[in-house]
C-alpha cells in the first residue's frame, strides 16, 4: 500500500491541535506576553521569542490571500483530488495559515469556481477528515 502524504503525524505538542481539528474545532496559540496570535502551533511565539503561549480557539473566519488551482500531483491521494485549490488565508485572529479551499475547483451548484475566487474573499474553516480546510462564506450560505 503507497504511504499517505496528506495526514498529520501528531507528537506530544500538536495533539492538542489535532484532536480539536477532529472534533471540528480550530485551535490557534496566542503568546501571553506580547498578545500576538500565531499559526502553525509552537511552544514559544515566533513574534517576541516568549514561551508564555497558550491554546485558544479560532473564529473559523479567515479571507482568502492567495491560491494556486492544482491540477497535477502524483502523491496519494492528491491525484484523486485534482484539480484542487492550495491556498493561502488570512485568519481573522491575525496569522496566515496554508490550507485548501473547497468547492472551488470544480463547478457546482451555486459554488464559485477557482477562477471566480479573489484575493480577500471571505472563508470559513471546515473541517475534512480531521483536517482544517475552507469555504467560501456564499457556498455556505446557499447551501
Amino acid at each position: 500500500m503507497a504511504g499517505r502524504f496528506d495526514l498529520p503525524e501528531p507528537d506530544a505538542f500538536t495533539r492538542t491541535y489535532w484532536d480539536a481539528a477532529a472534533e471540528g474545532r480550530l485551535l490557534i496559540r496566542r503568546c501571553r506576553a506580547c498578545g500576538r496570535a500565531h499559526h502553525y502551533p509552537r511552544e514559544f511565539c515566533p513574534h517576541c521569542w516568549s514561551e508564555d503561549v497558550a491554546w485558544e480557539p479560532a473564529s473559523g473566519r479567515a479571507t482568502l490571500y492567495t491560491w494556486s488551482v492544482v491540477h497535477r500531483n502524483d502523491l496519494p491521494p492528491f491525484a484523486e483530488r485534482t484539480p484542487y485549490v492550495a491556498a493561502v488565508v488570512d485568519l481573522a485572529e491575525g496569522p496566515r495559515m496554508m490550507t485548501e479551499v473547497v468547492g472551488a475547483a470544480e463547478p457546482s451548484a451555486g459554488e464559485p469556481t477557482a477562477g471566480e475566487l479573489s484575493a480577500g474573499a471571505e472563508l470559513e474553516v471546515v473541517f475534512r477528515d480531521g483536517i482544517p480546510v475552507f469555504r467560501v462564506v456564499s457556498c455556505a450560505a446557499d447551501g
